[in-house]
């Protein structure tokens, strides 16, 4: 068995920012869990999957993101989850909310890979950058000082990612594509 989570993970410049953020964490606040993972947005939260069968749920989530359009994803600011994680905010848009949605039923109608507590909390899209091993000092620390700041980002999301765990940190195990509006036309 091992541990994957789905995921949309930004642009390679997007991710560089955030990477710099989760270092500053690192190197002023000694909050270096965030830096684990490649920055993403997650979709379906980590679930154990039996290493035998990783094609099939690659298969599956091939199959479903052959289905989704690209959506414009909005980043905007910093907010928290007091008090203990800092995050950069992502907007909430509905086409974000449907893909996500639509994931998460996939997930569990197809895979039978359920997670209770997204099914009775709403989703909240975000991108982390302190995580919980921020200590409540730290986090009263430096939470006034990323509070105010500011931050804008829009990107397209073409693909979903699947992560896995390899016992310290996560890596990308595959990308599947979303489908493409020039794909979408043909010529006769």
């Amino acid at each position: 068995m091992n541990r994957f989570f789905i995921a949309l993970l930004p642009p390679q410049h997007i991710q560089e920012y955030a990477n710099e953020i989760k270092q500053y964490f690192a190197d002023k606040y000694a909050s270096c869990y965030a830096q684990k993972s490649p920055p993403h947005i997650t979709l379906q939260p980590p679930f154990e999957w039996a290493d035998e069968n990783v094609t099939l749920l690659e298969a599956s989530l091939r199959e479903f993101a052959s289905r989704q359009q690209s959506i414009t994803i909005t980043l905007k600011g910093f907010r928290a989850f007091a008090p203990r994680v800092i995050y950069i905010d992502v907007v909430k848009s509905q086409e974000l909310l449907t893909l996500q949605a639509n994931l998460m039923t996939h997930t569990e109608t197809d895979l039978r890979i359920v997670d209770q507590v997204s099914k009775e909390r709403p989703f909240a899209p975000h991108m982390t950058v302190a995580f919980r091993d921020l200590t409540r000092q730290n986090f009263k620390a430096a939470w006034p000082e990323f509070e105010q700041r500011q931050l804008y980002f829009e990107f397209m999301a073409e693909q979903l990612t699947l992560l896995i765990h390899d016992g310290r940190r996560w890596h990308v195990k595959s990308e599947f594509s979303f489908i493409s509006d020039r794909l979408s036309t043909t010529n006769y």
